[in-house]
């Protein structure tokens, strides 16, 4: 079943390294200008979260020949650490963010959570032999890409207006 997601799961693992990488040059660089607002660095790490997570599954779900019972409970475990740190970051930035502000960081928070979410259903799915999991592994993974770069687009860009 894994051997026909094979190539996907190759170029996101791919993908995510790459733009890891490119966001830690980029932290870097801006690294003085973050620091001044005190929720920048939990949302840097928030987008190195979304990525590592992306890589890590992919690496996951790459490892020849495991059981797909293995695979799930694997998935969920990884899932769930990913989730507890989102929404450790999430709970932190709210709070550090001004209070004419609050309400437009909860959409921030809801998109975070519908990043890491389907991760743990994913396994779930599998774990009841479903493939239907496989398809939300994607879905946080395009969740997951679309807001990392929107908040690297912010750390990098917009931080500098």
């Amino acid at each position: 079943m894994l051997q026909q997601w094979h190539d996907l799961f190759v170029s996101t693992a791919g993908s995510a390294a790459a733009l890891t990488g490119l966001i830690f040059v980029g932290v870097s660089i801006n690294l003085n200008r973050i620091l001044v607002y005190p929720q920048l660095p939990d949302r840097a790490l928030l987008t190195l979260n979304f990525l590592m997570g992306i890589l890590i599954l992919s690496m996951v779900l790459l490892i020849p020949g495991q059981p797909l019972s293995r695979l799930a409970v694997e998935i969920i475990v990884i899932g769930v650490g990913i989730w507890g740190i989102v929404l450790r970051k999430d709970i932190s930035i709210y709070n550090k963010t001004e209070d004419k502000f609050k309400k437009l960081y909860l959409v921030n928070f809801s998109i975070n959570q519908m990043a890491v979410l389907p991760y743990i259903a994913a396994g779930i799915f599998l774990l009841s032999g479903s493939a239907y999991g496989l398809y939300l592994i994607v879905l946080g993974f395009i969740i997951s890409f679309i807001k990392s770069i929107i908040d690297s687009w912010v750390l990098l860009v917009e931080i500098n207006r």
